[in-house]
């Protein structure tokens, strides 16, 4: 276990601080905030509501947020309070670095990253139900949730592992609430 913790802190120091850019500095404290990504969202449901019909729209949009609600809760409020791992931004050895993080480092637990696991939970979700199926999309999504999850690390809140957590977390939860709706939308005949 102490190998893997010693792999996982040295994966984020060098993306910490190896990688530190002003660009970087300026865009991933952007790129983790969930208020940049509403327009997004909205466009999402948009998109679902004109590509498909008000009955499959409407079950699809609820299987979504389904998906997302319960991936954040289990991620944030029984995984995490089960693990109670502190952030790298509130650990010792962080703060001996004299490091300031770029974003608020908050009080909350760090295993598994609820930015992640939300995210690829709404890009998994959406290629699982077929609700983009061209490759420039699919590969967009998974590069989208990607570079939020990166930015997690980045800015100090999320250890690397954290972020493989979360993705595969929020892949399964996916697959899962996928499943269902997929299941649904047969049993209906949408």
């Amino acid at each position: 276990m102490e190998d893997i913790i010693h792999i996982d802190w040295t994966l984020f120091y060098l993306i910490n601080t190896s990688l530190k850019n002003v660009f970087f500095d300026q865009i991933m404290p952007i790129m983790r905030e969930r208020n940049t990504w509403i327009p997004f969202y909205m466009i999402i449901l948009f998109f679902t509501f004109y590509k498909f019909s008000l009955p499959k729209a409407s079950l699809i949009t609820i299987g979504l947020i389904l998906t997302i609600v319960s991936t954040d809760f289990i991620s944030s409020q029984v995984i995490k309070k089960a693990v109670k791992r502190l952030r790298p931004c509130q650990t010792h050895l962080y703060k001996m670095d004299n490091r300031d993080s770029l974003v608020h480092c908050g009080n909350g637990y760090s295993f598994p990253s609820s930015h992640a696991a939300n995210h690829f939970a709404l890009a998994f979700y959406m290629i699982f139900t077929g609700m983009i199926r061209r490759k420039f999309l699919i590969g967009f999504f998974i590069i989208w949730a990607s570079t939020i999850s990166f930015a997690q690390v980045y800015v100090g809140l999320h250890y690397p592992f954290d972020i493989l957590a979360g993705m595969i977390f929020g892949t399964l939860m996916a697959l899962l609430f996928g499943a269902f709706t997929k299941r649904a939308l047969h049993i209906l005949k949408i």
